[in-house]
């Protein structure tokens, strides 16, 4: 019963996984948009209200400096009182601010008191607006900054009109207009911001289930692939990284199945294998304890025996390499070592199998040597390997070729045969592990072994096949000696 409820269970926990993934993606672009509109809403407003409040303040300034030149005249000529009141209205007007002159009084204790001449408003004024006016007659320089006069938030400079400072200019400007803008300007943030956080909370939500469901397509097919049953290449509908993740689980798929196949063929082809010579031995043994058989029939059943436990060595050894390669544990030794030396002493051991075939082994060496930085047992291993797939899978009577030299900076050695060549999937699959062509018999392990010890050399092994001649080349770091 609990493994029956344990495939409902796992998709249970997976939806709610997807689930738990769609609202932290949906979340996740709210928060960037909240993010994105906080930023707006507590840095740039803020400084869009300092930069207004500059304009305004440097505005001033520059009003004060283009008008002193008149009020320094009407001190200067002592005017009457109102056609002073006139002049102050009417900088007051070109300023667009309220204009205040100040006098000043000086204590015995040479402390400055400030008393109103004139204000471009012509109403007696409850409040002076000397906040500046102080720093200004003490720096004999204009001075700006900003106030609460009045009760309302304004920008004031403050100049003195004569270098004995008996007269100061005082300019007002509200910033109720600078205010009402930074307001409309907040105002429209918050609404585009509340507007823009529900389509990205509604649209990350979208796009958030989109790729959820995605990922769930991915993950169905995976759970089936942990199954052990491989589904139909899951659609790639787009070219972003969960399109790229469904392209590479498609093709790991497909080398799984393949992979898969190939183990299942090699069980299939080691039963046979195993079963075949097993079989035949137990046949020759019931043979051999018949007292009645002569000399010669009983060492014709010796050498199909020797045959047959051959054969079984040859299975063993190779599934034995193939684990140790796995596993890591192949020792590969390095040293400096003659190739034609080497491929002359392989080639000496096919002799028997050259004749069984009806075929002949050509060797072409260089008069000299061949030094390559490898294991001579391992490159051995791999020549046998090479020819005897030359002889296993060619006609009798195919010569085969034997070669050696340098090439590209490397050492080579290759063996080629006159055969009808390989089709074009035998071509591709040749190392694979497991793989053997139709025809072939063998465990198909020999060509994967010789690669993975090739590459343990850091060297390598190629196949270049063509209809009337194939060719694999063993290619090893040369001695620098």
């Amino acid at each position: 019963m609990d493994v029956v409820r344990s495939r409902p269970s796992r998709l249970l926990r997976g939806r709610a996984r997807l689930r738990s993934l769609r609202n932290k993606l949906a979340l996740l672009f709210f928060g960037v948009v909240l993010l994105a509109f906080s930023l707006v809403f507590f840095l740039v407003v803020p400084q869009l209200r300092s930069a207004l409040e500059d304009q305004q303040l440097e505005d001033l300034e520059r009003a004060a400096a283009a008008n002193v030149s008149q009020l320094e005249a009407a001190q200067a000529q002592e005017i009457p009182a109102d056609e002073l009141n006139e002049l102050v209205r009417a900088v007051a007007d070109s300023a667009d601010a309220q204009v205040t002159l100040l006098g000043v009084q000086t204590s015995a204790g040479n402390e400055a008191r400030f008393y109103s001449i004139s204000d471009s408003r012509a109403q007696r004024l409850e409040e002076l607006p000397d906040r500046y006016a102080a720093q200004s007659l003490a720096d004999r320089a204009a001075v700006r900054g900003l106030t609460g006069f009045a009760g309302e938030q304004s920008a004031q400079v403050a100049q003195p009109l004569d270098s004995d400072g008996r007269w100061i200019a005082v300019y007002t400007r509200s910033l109720e207009d600078v205010q009402d803008t930074v307001g409309l300007i907040r105002r429209q943030v918050l609404a585009a911001g509340g507007l823009a956080l529900l389509v990205a909370l509604l649209g990350g939500y979208l796009v958030a289930r989109r790729l959820a469901a995605r990922v769930q397509r991915l993950e169905r097919a995976a759970e089936e692939m942990a199954g052990g049953r491989f589904v139909s290449p899951v659609p790639v509908d787009s070219a972003d990284e969960i399109g790229q993740l469904t392209q590479t689980f498609n093709e790991m798929q497909g080398q799984l199945a393949r992979v898969d196949a190939a183990r299942r063929e090699f069980i299939a082809n080691a039963s046979h294998e195993l079963r075949t010579p097993i079989f035949s031995l137990g046949g020759f043994v019931e043979l051999l304890r018949d007292e009645d058989l002569d000399p010669e029939t009983q060492e014709e059943f010796l050498q199909a025996i020797a045959e047959q436990v051959e054969r079984l060595q040859k299975l063993a050894t190779d599934l034995l390499d193939l684990s140790r390669l796995d596993a890591g544990s192949l020792e590969v030794a390095t040293d400096s070592v003659d190739l034609t030396e080497l491929a002359r002493s392989v080639v000496g051991e096919f002799g028997p199998a050259l004749d069984a075939h009806g075929s002949a082994i050509e060797l072409d060496l260089p008069p000299d040597q061949v030094e390559a930085v490898c294991d001579p047992d391992r490159v051995a291993q791999i020549m046998r390997i090479m020819l005897d797939n030359a002889l296993r899978h060619t006609p009798p009577g195919t010569d085969v070729t034997v070669s050696a030299g340098r090439c590209n900076g490397a050492a080579r050695v290759t063996v080629s045969d006159s055969g009808p060549g390989l089709e074009e999937e035998t071509r591709v699959h040749a190392f694979d592990r497991f793989f053997t062509a139709d025809a072939a018999s063998g465990s198909g392990l020999g060509l994967a072994i010789a690669k993975e010890l090739a590459e343990r050399m850091d060297g390598g092994i190629t196949l270049d096949a063509r209809p009337g001649r194939t060719v694999f080349s063993l290619e090893l770091p040369m001695s620098e000696s």
